[in-house]
């Protein structure tokens, strides 16, 4: 342990809510410890650049409310080879940063994994995304809030929906996992939700809606990878076909990686923050922190892969059955 007394913190990849959070504990955690802490700003491209600033306990003051990131977040094309990552390593010594902890996604960790393997520093990564789609943990920090956010929206829609007995596509985020989609389509009560787990038929849709023709409104919730197209091309194709229904589309997009953290979701930035320097000082590394059974896990960076969303039966019970 004598060898660490300089940790670098980032953000990479995509903003979550909580991130801020996770910043604040570890700064006033290793500050506790007697380590000094620089954070890194811009992520993997910050590092490469030498973007580096100190951390104080009052630089991380007022901030664990706030979404987004005091430390900038990048995706960085040069960290993506050997040269970039080599460059990366002669600023952390420049520095004199002995240790790291990333708080990130998939893109993150696998950049992590390259780098402890090629350099050895220790690395620690924390689950920054709000698509909830690593394995490792239960949770990921933001996706608590994105979920949050999205069920306040649509709960807005079909106010208006339900004032013209319109139907509306309702696009979250979710590239390549339902996550979102799913849980906010079941807390909004949406009559339908199309992700990318699932194959998408419009004459099912169809089908479903008239069968449920008493109602004033019909909410659809759409993973933007859905395998059929985004909310938009999915309600084009579904009007082309059933001409009589007023058809409407909304996209969230990026309002799910905004706003202020839920409480959940500070916690757990907390919880694994904190985690994540006593980790350090037990020289236990080259891993993520995340959470099982509502206990502190580590998992080795090669299995903390993206995983792709097995398909909650009882999700889909409840939502055919609550829906008619």
């Amino acid at each position: 342990m004598a060898t660490i007394k300089h940790i670098g913190v980032f953000c990479s990849g995509g903003d979550a809510p909580g991130m801020n959070a996770a910043v604040r504990a570890v700064v006033r955690t290793a500050i506790q410890a007697n380590l000094k802490v620089s954070g890194i700003i811009g992520g993997y491209q910050g590092m490469i650049d030498g973007n580096f600033m100190p951390m104080y306990s009052h630089t991380v003051g007022n901030i664990i409310h706030r979404g987004g990131t005091i430390l900038k977040s990048a995706r960085s094309k040069d960290f993506h080879t050997k040269e970039g990552r080599a460059k990366a390593m002669e600023q952390l010594k420049l520095h004199q940063l002995d240790a790291l902890i990333a708080i990130g996604g998939d893109g993150t960790l696998k950049g992590a994994t390259l780098f402890t393997q090629e350099h050895q520093i220790p690395f620690i990564g924390l689950p920054g995304t709000i698509d909830n789609d690593l394995n490792g943990t239960d949770f990921t920090i933001g996706y608590d809030t994105a979920v949050q956010t999205a069920v306040e929206c649509i709960d807005k829609v079909r106010d208006t929906a339900q004032s013209h007995n319109r139907i509306f596509f309702i696009e979250v985020m979710g590239r390549d996992v339902g996550t979102i989609a799913l849980a906010s389509g079941i807390a909004a009560g949406a009559e339908d939700i199309l992700i990318p787990e699932t194959v998408t038929n419009i004459q099912q849709i169809a089908a479903r809606i008239n069968a449920n023709h008493h109602k004033q409104s019909y909410l659809i919730i759409v993973a933007e990878g859905d395998e059929a197209g985004g909310a938009m091309a999915i309600a084009n194709d579904f009007q082309q076909q059933n001409p009589n229904y007023d058809v409407k589309t909304l996209i969230l997009g990026h309002l799910l990686r905004g706003g202020s953290p839920t409480a959940n979701d500070r916690i757990l930035a907390s919880r694994l923050g904190v985690a994540a320097v006593d980790e350090l000082l037990k020289e236990n590394y080259n891993h993520m922190i995340g959470i099982h059974h509502n206990k502190i896990i580590t998992t080795p960076f090669e299995q903390c892969t993206k995983h792709l969303l097995e398909i909650n039966k009882e999700y889909q019970n409840l939502l055919y059955k609550l829906s008619y």
